[in-house]
């Protein structure tokens, strides 16, 4: 399928906000709008992935559905909203692989099972899913309608917005819709434009190999701005909003969400150096003392260690893996405000302006001065 490219002129004088993968969240997704007094002044821009993955996709669907009804809103589609429109629409194929991530790993989190539960449908297998396709299509034509019609790429004067990526600007209508949608590592393939790409997708934690950090990345000499926070996917994850002042503008500053409880810093801590960082890109590693709270485990890659919370530990067959976790240590001035991530027995992670670490100092007891 060819990627459907929308042409859009911006007014002037008017703010753009940026969000890509929401992925059914949508408490976070109404906060951060919220936080940026989002109106009918400004232009909203959705970069794609609106659901899956979340528990609240059908409801986060909706409520975009409504806001384009009011609001001047451009949504566009991504890889995880395109599942449901190829379940309906696709070719029939409905093969292990996608039975194991509807049914076997995203469960009530999946989209269409989220549909098949409102209309009384219990599926429990994939003899069930023919039936859920004629079901979904008559009791959520107007939903699937939505997401069928949503296009691949949005381009404006100064701005060109796509989910995953695109290689240039040459003849986009020409370029495969899917490797627009998933196009993974986009910042690291040497990309170059002459006008702003905006792109989701691949989280920006991932880019970052010193710390973890869920902030926008904007490469003004490239001309790529990358806004996916991890949003749903990761534990200290944060639903991101790219602040345009207006169309032409380069002032660029980013609005950020998440419901991390904060705490107010009490000591002084230097920050750390030479971080192990470990992301799932680079998630292998070795558990040489498994505890109750804490592990001491070598990174597969890199053969240093680090400790871990146990509760991160993944197996998988005969693979151990963790989720996304360093041994950073954050650089705290006493009165700094802190997103409290995990708190342990031996301190608590943090994020501190968007950046994840280790804090070891006291905290302010909320209603306490």
């Amino acid at each position: 399928m060819k990627a459907v490219v929308k042409q859009v002129e911006f007014p002037a004088g008017r703010r753009i906000l940026v969000i890509s993968d929401i992925h059914g969240n949508l408490p976070w997704f109404q906060a951060l709008l919220a936080k940026a007094g989002f109106s009918r002044e400004d232009i909203l821009v959705l970069v794609g992935d609106l659901v899956e993955k979340g528990r609240d996709s059908l409801a986060t669907l909706r409520y975009i559905m409504e806001l384009s009804a009011t609001h001047t809103v451009y949504a566009l589609c991504g890889n995880c909203d395109n599942l449901a429109v190829d379940f309906i629409y696709g070719n029939g194929e409905l093969g292990r692989d996608f039975y194991r991530f509807y049914l076997s790993v995203w469960g009530e989190r999946a989209l269409i099972l989220q549909m098949a539960a409102e209309a009384g449908m219990e599926v429990r297998g994939p003899g069930d899913l023919p039936g859920l396709r004629m079901l979904l299509l008559e009791r959520f034509r107007s939903e699937l309608e939505f997401l069928r019609s949503l296009p691949t790429i949005l381009e404006s004067e100064h701005l060109v917005f796509v989910h995953g990526g695109v290689p240039s600007y040459a003849h986009m209508e020409e370029l495969d819709a899917w490797q627009c949608m998933k196009n993974d590592d986009f910042l690291g393939q040497g990309r170059v434009f002459p006008k702003y790409c905006v792109v989701g997708h691949w989280p920006v934690a991932l880019y970052r190999g010193d710390r973890l950090c869920s902030n926008p990345i904007i490469e003004r000499t490239r001309k790529i701005i990358s806004i996916d926070g991890g949003c749903v996917l990761k534990r200290d994850g944060q639903l991101n909003a790219l602040v345009i002042p207006e169309a032409g503008s380069e002032a660029f500053s980013w609005i950020s969400y998440d419901d991390c409880p904060v705490k107010t810093a009490l000591d002084r801590q230097e920050e750390g150096r030479d971080a192990v960082v470990i992301h799932w890109t680079d998630d292998d590693v070795e558990v040489l003392e498994r505890g109750e709270e804490f592990s001491l485990c070598r990174q597969a890659s890199t053969g240093r260690t680090l400790e871990v919370p146990t509760k991160y530990l993944r197996r998988q067959g005969d693979r151990d893996w963790c989720e996304d976790i360093s041994d950073y240590r954050l650089g705290v001035e006493p009165g700094d405000a802190l997103s409290i991530v995990e708190e342990t027995s031996r301190g608590c992670l943090c994020k501190k302006n968007g950046v994840t670490g280790w804090y070891f100092g006291g905290l302010e007891t909320p209603g306490k001065g």
